[in-house]
């Protein structure tokens, strides 16, 4: 049986420490050096995060050519990841952050290797990456637990993932009585809970932010909670577009819109770009609108980059960067961030990347 990619992205990103949910912002940089090693830090966490699997893969499963090639675009995930390690360390190798951007490129190194990118072995090799990895000896107990529950999980894969994720859950636990000061651990069950959603959700968020678990993390927690307890609920979002347009949420009842938190210094967010472009293109004209929420601090730079892309949605703009109004409002963590809302203005979707398309027309099939 192939192992579910969703399950191991989801590892990956706990025991890297790097929780997919989001990643909590850093404080404003002092001057415009530490404004560029800021920007780029943030790009690298956020190549850091494994793509996911498309969501239909929870009822059907893949054929081969579609896990080659979703495998692929793992590993090439993975490596260029590590290249912006090591482009990070490079370019500012008396930051605080260089020791941390090294390992992270190691270990995104190993994993595009493992992912079948054996191109990268020897530069593998010149880190000592290969060796370690070749001496069971020197296998961390604690991943080994990990792994062996990630293993158990997928033995559920015909049940589905919400299965899989609570099984999952089980080794996380059985993992955290065993060793109780790793905070990998709260790192996974924070990627449970975004798995799951809804009350389990709340539950785990909730044990998480009552916890001993890193201020980081917690802070993770508080902030999905904070976003679980706005599904089904309608949002205020009013404001004069970049452009000089009027927008008002309110006014578009009876549509579906896409609210999509993001930047023009985010690698991910115009990675997630011609998608996004792709599904107004084709269903604008049936309903779907884009409200854009930027976490820019240059104006120009965005009017520039609205303007080459063709973005044809308004754009919110405050200058705050990270202290964006609406970030702060809806406990943003992290970006891309993209909401759905459905015809009767509620919030019905907080991870729209994963088949925005298809998510978007049962949307608008909706009475």
């Amino acid at each position: 049986m192939k192992p579910n990619l969703r399950l191991v992205a989801l590892l990956a990103a706990a025991l890297t420490g790097l929780p997919s949910v989001a990643q909590a912002p850093q404080a404003p940089a002092a001057n415009a050096t530490a404004d560029s090693e800021a920007a780029a830090w943030k790009a690298v966490k956020e190549a850091t995060r494994p793509p996911l699997p498309p969501s239909e893969w929870n009822d059907q499963k893949p054929t081969d050519a579609e896990y080659a090639t979703f495998r692929k675009k793992m590993g090439d995930a993975a490596a260029d990841a590590a290249d912006l390690a090591k482009e990070f360390a490079v370019k500012y190798p008396n930051s605080n952050k260089l020791a941390e951007a090294q390992e992270l490129r190691l270990g995104m190194l190993q994993a595009a290797v493992q992912l079948g990118l054996s191109e990268r072995t020897s530069e593998l090799k010149e880190l000592g990456g290969a060796q370690k990895e070749t001496q069971p000896t020197n296998v961390d107990p604690f991943v080994a637990k990990m792994q062996a529950a990630v293993n158990q999980a997928t033995q559920l894969q015909a049940q589905g993932m919400e299965a899989m994720l609570l099984e999952f859950e089980k080794g996380v636990r059985e993992a955290m009585k065993e060793f109780p000061d790793r905070p990998e651990v709260y790192a996974a069950l924070l990627q449970v809970a975004e798995g799951l959603g809804g009350d389990r959700a709340k539950s785990i968020a909730q044990e998480i932010a009552a916890s001993d678990a890193p201020k980081e993390l917690k802070q993770l927690a508080a902030a999905l909670l904070k976003k679980q307890e706005i599904i089904g609920q309608s949002i205020d979002l009013q404001f004069t577009a970049l452009d000089g347009r009027t927008v008002n949420l309110a006014d578009l009842k009876g549509k579906v819109v896409l609210v999509d938190f993001w930047a023009t210094w985010c690698g991910p967010c115009v990675a997630e770009l011609p998608k996004v472009k792709a599904a107004y293109d084709r269903l604008n004209s049936q309903g779907f609108e884009i409200i854009g929420i930027s976490f820019d601090e240059d104006k120009e730079s965005l009017e520039s980059f609205v303007k080459k892309k063709a973005m044809a949605w308004p754009q919110y703009f405050d200058g705050s960067g990270w202290k964006n109004k609406f970030g702060q409002q809806y406990g943003i963590q992290g970006i891309p961030t993209m909401w759905l809302i459905d015809k009767q203005g509620k919030v019905r979707d907080l991870n729209a990347r994963e088949n925005l398309t298809g998510k978007v027309e049962k949307l608008l099939a909706e009475k």
